[in-house]
């Protein structure tokens, strides 16, 4: 593992900090009691923008990192991309 954030680590971190901002804006939509369909449409916004962060960090893993922890631990590498795909659906 670097200590150096990738690309696509760092395009999924501005993405990430924009979810959280959309987010709080959902949770002061609900607080003010905004029209529902707003709010819905925010909520949205703040699960398609996680998507991409899960697509993004998922594809930057498997480009960069499985290689070699497959050959550090195999059995272990292939469990932690079986867990991974079990939360993806």
């Amino acid at each position: 593992m670097t200590n150096f954030l990738t690309p696509k680590k760092i395009k999924s971190l501005k993405l990430a900090k924009q979810a959280k901002g959309t987010l709080e804006t959902v949770i002061s939509m609900i607080e003010q009691n905004k029209y529902c369909p707003e709010i819905i449409q925010q909520a949205d916004s703040v699960i398609g923008l996680l998507k991409t962060v899960k697509k993004d960090l998922l594809s930057g893993h498997l480009d960069a990192c499985v290689l070699d922890r497959l050959k550090v631990d195999k059995d272990k590498t292939i469990e932690e991309l079986l867990k991974i795909y079990n939360l993806s659906n």
